[in-house]
């Protein structure tokens, strides 16, 4: 049965002079699941330009591009709410991992930012180049997601202006509270940030120097993103042992700054934390019911990743990686290092203890080629190999590489996933890059939320366990990350919206990414249309790059540059 949905531009199209409407592109016989949650229907939908025109019958429509989309599901194009594309993309604008999956918006900015940068700035990216390198032109966020646009990618992008990047832009990698001409100046850049679009503040407050961050610093900048209509996203100072705590502060920062809020990959990680999922939602609904706006996004798999930085307390990694790796080469430091990483504690997290096991910590990412060889191994293994504890193995491979050494850690519990995609707030990120099993891609492993994270959610949990009906699916991947984030003409499908569509066969889309071999396109979306350009077809990329920077609600015309 056809449900018409049209707009005055739609009715002019349909009911004018011409016998015939004609379009750039029409999507004709496909289920159409809108976004709303709502049962699927079947239309055609005419695109001209980047926009949706009509939603309707159009069995007499022409049009210069048709696509049969019998048999499938056509839905607004799957948003990203964690992605670590900011870097992958200046190298491949194809932005293949996701884009196979149908994700058509990546929103990065996880505490880190690719703006504003200062000379500090970029001679410290510089130094952590290894696999690819690229320039920095940019200064300011907004800058470098016009960049990425002029470069052209695939998928439209977004970013949070990170919380980190402020801090160190004033205070480089210092333990200490910003003074307060510095919380001005941070202050004033958070304020050019969201003027040029970014979406709000985002914070990682696990990682040196974020948690130097006190809650009045994070308070102050969330306030300066709340008058622009922003949000605060934040990996938690505590996903485990001090979950409780690291939750109410962030509902502390949402209520002092009057600002949405939300979780990043929520999870309980850790056996001796699993059973603290019931009171971190309790927490949340009541925060909610007091009229606070709290939500949470997630990816799908029972392992985090991360940096071996995670297993080692703060402290030692305070001024950067050449502070931290002279102070392990310390006997006396080193051992004190060992001690506080073999220790339970609720003072800092350490993924190590929370992993239970080094021999369920996978070991991912190396730019140091001669220790390339231990990528796809646990540190279990490279320990055995070194003769060494797994703690001193840690030190010798953060020492040896230069970097913080790409880890997998398994974590969390496969019921406590299920309980947390039905929750009704939470949406999908992956907390990747997005990449090729190809050039220089192939220097270093990944995890395989890189490339399943969205098609394991359709197909594990969706199409196959049944944890929620599929057009609330659809839901969470579109219309409520962009309610949350205040998109506008994204994240449904809606006449008069921008074309960003994706068509698949919801008993065919699968993940085929694992831990063992995690570079492994996911398969089963037919099309993905970006801003009315089709950038899947047939399963295969055409290599297009209609990609646009979409822009938060403090951004108005004029203020990019």
């Amino acid at each position: 049965m056809f449900r018409p949905v049209c707009s005055l531009l739609a009715l002019c199209v349909l009911f004018s002079c011409t016998s015939s409407p004609s379009f750039d592109t029409l999507i004709r016989n496909g289920k159409i699941y809108d976004g709303s949650g709502g049962e699927p229907f079947t239309a055609d939908i005419g695109i001209n330009g980047d926009s949706i025109v009509v939603i309707g019958d159009l069995a007499d429509a022409k049009a210069t591009k048709v696509i049969d989309a019998q048999g499938m599901a056509v839905a607004p194009g799957f948003i990203n709410m964690l992605s670590w594309a900011t870097e992958s993309l200046l190298i491949d604008g194809k932005s293949q991992s996701d884009i196979r999956q149908g994700v058509t918006l990546d929103v990065f900015g996880e505490g880190v930012s690719l703006g504003p940068v200062n000379d500090d700035i970029r001679k410290g990216m510089a130094s952590q180049m290894r696999d690819y390198s690229f320039d920095i032109p940019w200064t300011t966020l907004g800058e470098y997601l016009e960049w990425l646009e002029k470069k052209g990618v695939s998928p439209n992008v977004a970013s949070f202006v990170g919380a980190t990047t402020l801090r160190i832009h004033e205070l480089g990698m210092a333990n200490r509270a910003p003074t307060a001409e510095e919380l001005d100046r941070m202050k004033a850049l958070a304020k050019t940030a969201m003027e040029e679009g970014a979406l709000g503040i985002g914070a990682s407050l696990i990682y040196a120097p974020a948690n130097y961050a006190a809650t009045d610093e994070l308070i102050e900048l969330c306030k300066v993103a709340a008058d622009y209509g922003g949000m605060y996203i934040t990996h938690m100072r505590s996903e485990g042992n001090s979950i409780f705590a690291a939750v109410d502060e962030t509902l502390r920062i949402a209520r002092e700054a009057k600002i949405p809020a939300e979780i990043y990959h929520l999870k309980m990680a850790g056996t001796d934390n699993w059973n603290k999922l019931d009171t971190v939602i309790a927490m949340i609904d009541a925060a909610n019911k007091s009229g606070l706006h709290i939500t949470a996004d997630m990816y799908t798999y029972p392992a985090g990743a991360t940096g071996l930085d995670a297993s080692m307390p703060p402290w030692v990694q305070e001024g950067g990686i050449q502070q931290w790796t002279k102070r392990m080469n310390d006997p006396a430091i080193r051992k004190r290092v060992i001690s506080e990483m073999r220790t339970r504690t609720d003072e800092w997290e350490n993924l190590l203890l929370m992993a239970g096991d080094p021999g369920r910590v996978l070991l991912v990412g190396f730019a140091n080629d001669s220790l390339k060889q231990y990528t796809g191994k646990t540190l279990s293994d490279v320990a055995k190999l070194y003769g060494k504890s797994p703690e001193e193995t840690a030190m010798d491979l953060v020492i040896a590489d230069s970097t913080r050494v790409g880890t997998v850690y398994f974590m969390m519990s496969e019921d406590n996933i299920k309980r947390q995609l039905k929750l009704p707030y939470v949406s999908l990120g992956s907390d990747a890059e997005s990449s090729a099993p190809e050039g220089v891609f192939l220097k270093s492993s990944t995890h395989p939320r890189a490339y399943g994270n969205f098609s394991r959610f359709l197909a594990k949990y969706v199409r196959d366990e049944q944890v929620m009906p599929l057009p609330e699916a659809i839901r969470r991947l579109t219309s409520l990350p962009a309610t949350n984030l205040k998109i506008k003409r994204r994240g449904s499908l809606t006449a008069g919206n921008y074309a960003d569509i994706v068509i698949f066969d919801p008993a065919k889309v699968q993940d085929h990414a694992t831990f063992e071999k995690p570079m492994q396109y996911a398969t089963g979306m037919q099309y993905v249309l970006v801003n009315g350009t089709v950038v899947l077809e047939n399963g295969e990329h055409t290599g297009a790059t209609p990609g646009r920077v979409v822009r938060g609600p403090g951004w108005t015309p004029g203020n990019d540059r």
